[in-house]
């Protein structure tokens, strides 16, 4: 089998190629712009690298979908701070520079897995978001907070069409907060362009109290990456099971407010750091405005928790990792690899 990851160096790329590597006989192709996250992987007999963009590199990539057998481009911007400052970038990548590579999955006959995203269900009301039946519920165009959700999920629609209509073989999955070592960089976190996890990690090891916007009352499911990455090895090795199907990839039992993480940080961080509690900065609730810029077209989502009958029915897939345990993971993972003085 030959597996094709284009954006390899990502979080999940990074973990999977480590994982197929490890568990499998499979050859890994892979491309991306950077390669920190695969230094011990480089030299291995079966990963063959190349480094280069998504953006320029077209005819390596044709090339290589054209050779391997299963196609899982994981290069996107997923940082929501770029939502709202750089908009336009975001759909060029998420999904014009992807468009290309499932027309040529289709154009080969390749078998295509494909990262949807929780946040194309949006601001639905719905309990727990399912596959089939939740709604995508999205504000007006200038909160451009929802490029990347819309981008996303007319690329699933994309997707969808040329499986019904002209026969790709697919399987869209939906991350749910997955959250682990190798998450974001620290350098994106000073910035503010990490995920919400690496983001309040990261203030932490910068001495700053964890800044909670608009009180971080905003409620989240999040996923272990070694959980989520079992239900991608699932769907890559049964096909039968997984073809022309979106699955919910998140855990349930891990549904928390980004204040009630930021609790859990703080208690994770006293462990391995050994300091105090008091030499621990604490919390503090910022605006929106004040964290992303005013008038930048910002807007939140109340709570995000998905239905994963489908994913337990078809994949045989349960979720267990707690959610302290998946926290702890990741702030041993920066706070070994932080630069900053500890």
């Amino acid at each position: 089998m030959r597996i094709l990851i284009i954006g390899a160096n990502g979080f999940i790329g990074s973990n999977l190629t480590q994982r197929l590597l490890e568990n499998t006989d499979w050859e890994i192709y892979g491309m991306d712009i950077n390669t920190h996250y695969l230094n011990d992987y480089l030299h291995h007999d079966r990963f063959y690298f190349t480094e280069g963009d998504l953006c320029i590199n077209n005819e390596w990539i044709e090339y290589h979908i054209k050779k391997c057998d299963i196609i899982i481009p994981l290069v996107a911007i997923a940082q929501p701070k770029l939502y709202v400052t750089d908009p336009l970038k975001v759909f060029e990548l998420d999904f014009e520079q992807n468009l290309k590579i499932v027309r040529w999955a289709h154009r080969y006959k390749k078998r295509l897995i494909f990262p949807s995203t929780s946040e194309v269900y949006g601001m639905c009301t719905d309990e727990s978001f399912n596959e089939g039946t939740s709604d995508f519920v999205y504000g007006p165009i200038n909160k451009t907070r929802w490029i990347y959700a819309c981008s996303k999920q007319l690329m699933d629609r994309v997707i969808f069409a040329y499986g019904r209509d002209y026969g790709l073989r697919y399987t869209c999955f939906r991350p749910f907060n997955w959250i682990g070592p190798r998450l974001d960089t620290i350098e994106s976190a000073r910035y503010g362009n990490s995920r919400v996890l690496t983001q309040l990690i990261t203030q932490l090891l910068n001495g700053k109290p964890i800044q909670l916007v608009n009180g971080g009352h905003q409620k989240r499911t999040f996923t272990d990456i070694e959980d989520g990455l079992d239900a991608l090895l699932q769907i890559l090795t049964d096909e039968a099971s997984s073809d022309k199907k979106v699955f919910n990839i998140g855990n349930p039992n891990n549904v928390c407010s980004i204040e009630e993480l930021a609790e859990i940080v703080r208690q994770k961080y006293i462990e391995v750091s050994g300091k105090g509690t008091n030499e621990i900065p604490g919390v503090e609730t910022v605006s929106e405005d004040e964290f992303y810029g005013s008038n930048t077209g910002y807007q939140d989502i109340i709570h995000r928790v998905p239905d994963i009958n489908l994913a337990r029915t078809k994949l045989s897939w349960n979720p267990s990792i707690s959610i302290e345990e998946s926290v702890k993971k990741a702030v041993e993972y920066f706070y070994t690899h932080s630069e900053l003085p500890n």
